[in-house]
Parts: structure tokens; sequence; C-alpha cells
């Protein structure tokens, strides 16, 4: 009797070790987890949460006009530049001529450069729906438009410069993240090129 009760002592105690080291093992997994993903819970918080602080609504999610001014409308989150609304009425040669940059609702901006607008970036197929990581691994690191290392460049004012010095492991996440967006159908108008740059051309001709 008394052996037996030794014994189912000593089984007690050996389930209680098994127990606390699987319970160490899972937490210590949780925490490394956790480690690999800035401190998140998973890869697409993470990306959330470095869309926010790097102020990609700024420029890629229409505005409305609030309380106190102009506000992100984040029913159209990321969606980019809305495909009717017309670029700001101005003269764009004076615009370009003098070097100035002029914008409305801060998702159409007029400068040197010509017209450009920020892109949709949800994960509708007009977004970025259709893009694999490492094309946008390119567009962060090297400035292409829709990460294609043949195309145009990234124009003003994104600042993929900034955007190319954050490691990839922060890209991805940021990429997982906008890949589980809402898709919102909105085909972004295409750039447009400076429009002195083609009355140089003509001059050139004429010469």
């Amino acid at each position: 009797m008394k052996k037996s009760f030794i014994g189912i002592c000593l089984l007690l105690i050996a389930s209680l070790f098994l127990f606390s080291q699987c319970s160490e093992q899972n937490s210590s997994k949780q925490i490394t987890q956790k480690s690999n993903f800035g401190g998140f819970e998973s890869q697409v918080k993470w990306g959330e949460h470095l869309v926010l602080i790097a102020g990609c609504n700024d420029c890629h999610t229409p505005k409305k006009m609030g309380p106190n001014g102009p506000e992100p409308d984040m029913s159209l989150m990321l969606s980019g530049h809305p495909e009717k609304m017309p670029p700001p009425d101005v003269n764009r040669k004076d615009m370009e001529s003098k070097g100035l940059a002029v914008t409305d609702n801060l998702t159409a901006w007029i400068g040197p450069w010509g017209i450009s607008y920020a892109a949709n970036l949800t994960s509708d197929p007009t977004g970025i729906g259709n893009w694999q990581e490492s094309n946008f691994l390119t567009a962060m690191k090297e400035g292409k438009f829709k990460g294609i290392s043949s195309a145009r460049p990234l124009m003003p004012p994104m600042p993929w410069q900034n955007y190319s010095q954050l490691p990839d492991d922060e890209l991805k996440a940021i990429f997982a993240y906008l890949k589980s967006t809402k898709p919102i159908v909105n085909i972004v108008p295409q750039y447009q090129p400076p429009v002195l740059a083609g009355q140089n051309k003509k001059d050139d001709k004429s010469k």
C-alpha cells in the first residue's frame, strides 16, 4: 500500500513537471512569434500598425469634410484618387514654370513632374489585388510603377525613397495587411507628363 502511494505521488510529480515544460514551450513559442511580428499577434496586425504610422491614409484615402476640416473618409480607405474626380483646376504651365506644387483632396498632385494620382492600395484587382509580394518590394525598394522593374518611376509626392529604408520583414507585413483590406473598385487616372515637356519638344522640332 505504501509503495503504491509513493508510485502515485511520483507519477503526479512527473505529470506536473511535463505540464510545466509544455506550458513554458508554448509560452516561449508565443513570445518568439510576437517578436517576429514586431510585438503584434500577426503579420497583418503589424502591417496595419505600420500603414497607420507611415501616414499612408494621408494621400491614399479620399477626404471628406469633418467638423475640423478635411479628414480621411475611411469608408473609402486606401482606395486612392476617386476616378471621377477631376484634377485641380489650375494653370499647369504656370505651376510647372514656377516650380510649384498644388493638390486637391491630397489625392491628386500637380507640379513640375506633371500630374500624379494616389494609387488604389486596396485588395481589389483595380488596386493591388493581382500584385505579388515581389512587386510590392520592387515598388518600395526601386520606386517602380506597379512594382515592375521596367516600368516608369513612381512620381512625387510618393516618398518611396524613405520607405525603401524599411527592412523587408516590415514591407512584407505592410503588403500582407494591404492584401487583407476591403476591396474597393476604383480605377485611378493615369499619370500625366508635364505640359512644358511637350511644349519643349515642339520648340525643338521648330528650330
